[in-house]
């Protein structure tokens, strides 16, 4: 029996640390790009990707991203992210 996916419209994920400069970053269309690239295909309420943003002059911070919800359970080249602060776990 083969399992049916359904795209996801919509991602919501979090991210920590929650500052000013981590959302700017995330919010760039290259960055909505790049996370659509990498983490095309399934998705899964609470996953956690280990990812990066620039800081400027070449530095960049880690930055922790969870999946939050989704209407859909697959990342695909229509998906929109939505980004939402977190407090440190």
């Amino acid at each position: 029996m083969s399992e049916t996916r359904t795209r996801a419209d919509e991602v919501v994920v979090s991210f920590a640390p929650a500052d000013e400069r981590t959302a700017s970053e995330l919010d760039a269309p290259s960055y909505r790009r790049y996370l659509t690239r990498a983490h095309e295909g399934p998705v899964a309420i609470g996953d956690e990707w280990a990812e990066f943003v620039s800081c400027g002059c070449g530095s960049t911070r880690d930055v922790t991203l969870r999946v939050e919800a989704a209407d859909g359970d697959v990342v695909d080249a229509e998906t929109a992210f939505v980004f939402e602060a977190r407090a440190d776990d």
